[in-house]
């Protein structure tokens, strides 16, 4: 974190002790309310507000549980990308119920996500594999991700095997890779406040595609 957002962020530490949120409405709507939040934690100075925790759980009832980093969110749900060999992706396919935990500590917020995981479209994969950096394009091909690795060094030389492929070349999507959207089904908002007095705004829908959320509080 450089000095810059250091200040920024012992700025802003505490203000979610004094920030409440607003009663719960059936006309609420929760991806606007995460979009004025995630917002809040870009300004904050926190270092990968971007950061979530991914829950899996594997085939035979098995949790798992890591960090990955947000893509873009909006109306259809939370976009993240991976190697679509990995574990977490294993997890995923045999069972596509997941929830995603946000926790910015400076804002004493955090936000819990639960819903069904889907692909995203190769088109889409495609687009966001582009506007990454080189090397990171460079480290998808050479990453055999969750699978065993002999030695650092193997991994180091895998990364130059693919750097000689590529040579004054444009690197390409490796047919491995791509993006999953979480479709969210319930939105869990908490805030912190005074002696562990809580706000907790939960919203939930039967489906993706409905329209509307229900709304309530929960004691903290």
């Amino acid at each position: 974190m450089s000095l810059l957002s250091t200040f920024r962020a012992l700025a802003t530490a505490g203000k979610g002790l004094v920030v409440g949120m607003p009663d719960a409405t059936a006309d609420a709507d929760p991806i606007a309310l995460f979009s004025e939040w995630f917002a809040a934690a870009r300004k904050s100075g926190l270092f990968l507000p971007e950061a979530l925790s991914l829950s899996t759980v594997s085939a035979d009832g098995r949790p798992s549980s890591r960090m990955v980093l947000l893509k873009s969110a909006d109306e259809r749900g939370f976009v993240f990308y991976t190697n679509l060999e990995s574990r977490k992706a294993d997890e995923m396919n045999a069972n596509p119920h997941v929830a995603l935990l946000f926790h910015w500590p400076v804002l004493e917020r955090q936000v819990r996500v639960e819903g069904r995981v889907e692909p995203v479209s190769r088109e889409e994969a495609e687009v966001y594999f582009r506007s990454r950096p080189r090397g990171s394009r460079i480290g998808a091909w050479a990453s055999r991700q969750s699978r065993r690795l002999g030695s650092r060094a193997e991994l180091e030389q895998a990364v130059k095997d693919v750097e000689a492929r590529y040579a004054g070349a444009d690197v390409p999507l490796p047919e491995w890779w791509g993006g999953y959207l979480v479709q969210p089904e319930r939105m869990e908002f908490w805030q912190g406040r005074p002696f562990r007095l809580h706000d907790r705004l939960v919203f939930t829908r039967p489906h993706p595609e409905a329209g509307t959320w229900d709304t309530e509080r929960l004691y903290p």
